[in-house]
């Protein structure tokens, strides 16, 4: 019982390590819907991996790569906000693939393991998988973190230094894609989604610079996990629940701290 609640901390915790960086972008941009839009695209995928033969994972990553491309194209095109982007792709992708799934015959799907995850049932496997993700998408930040920061604060001054907004743009959001689809297979869309946005949105509180935010969102997000576990093990609670239970107590904490400062 020991080695299955450490496996699932820490596969949380390695989760936070990049969630906390790429979920400031995500409130930079005020794309917080970014994740349920991309699990509802997953379900799309889900579909057309049925119905091509192809195996979920791969389909359900490939189709979110395809969304968030998508979404960096026509934001580019500065027609349509990105609130309402993510709103027509996160509906639309839903309404296909309950369609495609209901004309599917004698498949059966389960849809809570995608959307809540089970964070006990993680193994070393997914430990690796996770791993590897983080790794990819930490390089591609850090060394193209300058850039990623002006396209989306200062999108017009980065294109007058001579930034490609439109490739930076491109670049997090696959990022952010990868992330979301291969965290919500294994912890649901549920954790992944709410350490992408609540850590963030309460390390902002207390930050003064870009840095201090991202950094500051591991922390929280860190003891997000660590208290929601606690939490789940005294109390016999589900642990990604739990987990995102305490870091909307954080997020409250933090609010109330930062009205009577």
């Amino acid at each position: 019982m020991i080695e299955l609640f450490f496996t699932a901390t820490l596969s949380a915790i390695l989760l936070t390590l990049i969630s906390g960086p790429l979920g400031s972008f995500v409130i930079w941009k005020r794309m917080s819907y970014f994740g349920d839009t991309l699990a509802h695209s997953a379900l799309l995928g889900v579909a057309l991996g049925l119905w091509l033969n192809i195996d979920n994972s791969i389909a359900v990553v490939t189709y979110c790569l395809i969304t968030a491309a998508l979404l960096s194209y026509f934001n580019a095109k500065n027609h349509i906000a990105i609130d309402t982007l993510l709103g027509i792709l996160s509906h639309g992708s839903l309404a296909i693939g309950l369609v495609m799934l209901s004309l599917s015959n004698n498949i059966f799907f389960d849809l809570n393991s995608l959307l809540f995850g089970d964070l006990l049932a993680v193994n070393d496997d997914d430990i690796a998988i996770i791993a590897t993700v983080i790794a990819i998408v930490s390089a591609v930040l850090i060394f193209n973190w300058q850039a990623l920061l002006s396209a989306t604060i200062q999108p017009e001054l980065a294109r007058v230094e001579g930034v490609n907004v439109a490739r930076m743009d491109l670049l997090l959001m696959l990022c952010l894609a990868l992330v979301v689809a291969f965290g919500m297979q294994i912890v649901g869309v549920l954790l992944i989604s709410a350490l992408l946005i609540i850590p963030p949105a309460t390390a902002r509180q207390f930050a003064t610079s870009p840095e201090q935010m991202a950094g500051i969102s591991i922390v929280v997000g860190s003891l997000s996990v660590l208290l929601g576990m606690v939490l789940s093990v005294k109390a016999d609670t589900p642990a990604g629940p739990s987990i995102v239970a305490m870091a909307t107590v954080l997020f409250l904490l933090s609010q109330l701290c930062h009205s009577r400062r």
